[in-house]
């Protein structure tokens, strides 16, 4: 606002209000912050969409090791394009407002990386690898890791982790809600 007139109806900053964790006023500049990405592209265009490597120019994703997985979890055509709704959405989730429980399914999302409901083995081995970047385990160490995250979390003993059993853990971490947090 204050430099010129926003691209926003009244009305549709009210929804975006009601629909996310955020005042009109943060609504308005998570738009300046997602316009930022792509000033030629968002300028007149409300409803443009970004590609994924404009959005991962955003520091927070492009620091995080799972900035790719989060750019398609929150992309509605699930490629990792966004559009500033999606953008909206993503940074509602990573704010300080959002509570636990909807950032704990968002994380269960972003790590589950085939997709079918269950953090199994495969998963996990991805969000270790991508935790530590370029140190690297061996495959026994690997397989150990595993092996003590299941048997600590896995309380059906099915292998994997539902999104009942991972959110109970997240339940035990003090610290989760505030390392799942994006600034805007």
């Amino acid at each position: 606002m204050g430099q010129g007139k926003s691209q926003f109806s009244e009305e549709e900053l009210q929804d975006y209000e009601d629909l996310t964790y955020f005042s009109k006023k943060e609504v308005l500049y998570a738009h300046q912050k997602f316009k930022a990405l792509a000033p030629e592209k968002v300028g007149h265009n409300k409803n443009a969409k970004l590609p994924i490597n404009k959005m991962l120019q955003y520091p927070e994703l492009a620091v995080n090791p799972f900035g790719e997985r989060i750019c398609k979890v929150f992309s509605s055509s699930r490629d990792g394009d966004c559009t500033f709704e999606d953008f909206l959405d993503m940074m509602s989730v990573f704010s300080e407002a959002a509570p636990k429980s909807v950032k704990a399914e968002h994380a269960f999302r972003i790590f589950d990386f085939d997709g079918d409901d269950m953090l199994g083995t495969s998963d996990l081995k991805q969000v270790i690898e991508r935790l530590l970047g370029s140190n690297k385990l061996t495959e026994r160490e690997m397989q150990h890791l595993i092996q003590n995250i299941l048997e600590e979390a896995d309380l059906d003993d099915d292998g994997s982790l539902s999104f009942a059993e991972f959110e109970h853990i997240i339940d035990k971490s003090s610290d989760f809600a505030n390392a799942f947090r994006i600034r805007l």
